[in-house]
């Protein structure tokens, strides 16, 4: 396919679906209304990891006519203690594992991030300790055929610290010292503007190793500065922080997409989107159909 294919990913219902509260195959059929190609799950989506179990979920997918290219996993490799790293690396293994069953044949992913910003570790160290353990994973991936794909990340929803890794000579450093056909980027233009960078710099520092791509778009809460969020630090997302319908917010998606098509990318375009309703989600879809249809498929 010459085109970027598009994902979706619940932002509205991530503590629902990871508590229990809302069943992942509710949100399968949700999903399916949407019109996307594709979805993203997050790791405590899944009530277990048995074979079966999984198998039905990728079959609820396949009746909507979708599949699951991307797992938005959230390893975290900055802890000072070796044992925990390790641990870190065999929960990874496992979530390659289910990513290898949910997946469709011809691309798999999961994400792999840093690790929490720990006033305690320096940059040395976290830089070493992130890189050591994604090549350490990277044998098992490509056995699986499955991609690990570094997102330059703000904060997982349940970190207490930010990213070890938001700021870019930190996470250029890290993706610099690993090659692998099954290694490469996840790019989500709000985090970077977040990092207080530009989103558009970032790209073109890492399109030509772009292999999937987080859409969102990013308000200011009322009130509050750019600066706030660099000084917010407790558990969960800065309130300053707000998500919302993509291509309405801070970034600038023609120019994203202007060098997206400049590098032929036709990878999978993943919407976080859904915060205030499933509705801004269906209009984050299309958006990001028309933005492609644009870019991609009209002729210049």
């Amino acid at each position: 396919m010459n085109q970027p294919r598009v994902s979706v990913f619940p932002k509205g219902y991530l503590e629902v679906l990871s508590d229990g509260r809302m069943d992942v195959f509710e949100w399968i059929k949700q999903a399916g209304t949407l019109g996307a190609d594709g979805l993203e799950l997050y790791p405590s989506f899944l009530k277990h990891s048995s074979e079966a179990y999984l198998i039905s979920i990728k079959e609820a997918v396949q009746k909507e006519s979708l599949s699951i290219p991307m797992m938005c996993s959230s390893p975290d490799f900055t802890h000072p203690d070796a044992s925990f790293r390790e641990n870190e690396i065999k929960k990874m293994k496992k979530v390659i594992d289910i990513m290898h069953i949910l997946g469709p044949g011809d691309f798999q992913s999961c994400r792999v991030l840093s690790g929490q910003r720990r006033p305690e570790v320096s940059i040395e160290d976290g830089i070493q300790w992130t890189v050591n353990s994604i090549r350490e994973l990277l044998p098992y991936a490509e056995s699986k055929n499955v991609h690990l794909v570094m997102e330059n990340h703000y904060k997982d929803g349940f970190w207490v610290y930010s990213e070890f890794a938001q700021r870019s000579e930190i996470y250029l450093q890290i993706i610099d010292q690993i090659s692998s056909p099954y290694f490469g980027v996840n790019y989500d233009p709000s985090n970077a503007l977040f990092a207080d960078e530009d989103p558009i710099a970032l790209l073109e520092e890492v399109k030509n190793r772009l292999i999937t791509m987080h859409a969102s778009d990013r308000y200011l809460t009322e009130g509050y500065s750019l600066d706030d969020i660099q000084k917010y630090v407790k558990e969960g997302y800065s309130d300053a922080l707000s998500h919302g319908v993509i291509g309405k917010g801070l970034n600038d998606y023609h120019k994203i997409f202007s060098i997206l098509k400049s590098v032929n990318f036709n990878g999978w375009i993943s919407i976080e989107d859904g915060v205030n309703g499933l509705y801004e989600l269906k209009e984050s879809v299309d958006f990001l159909r028309e933005m492609i249809n644009k870019y991609y498929i009209l002729p210049h």
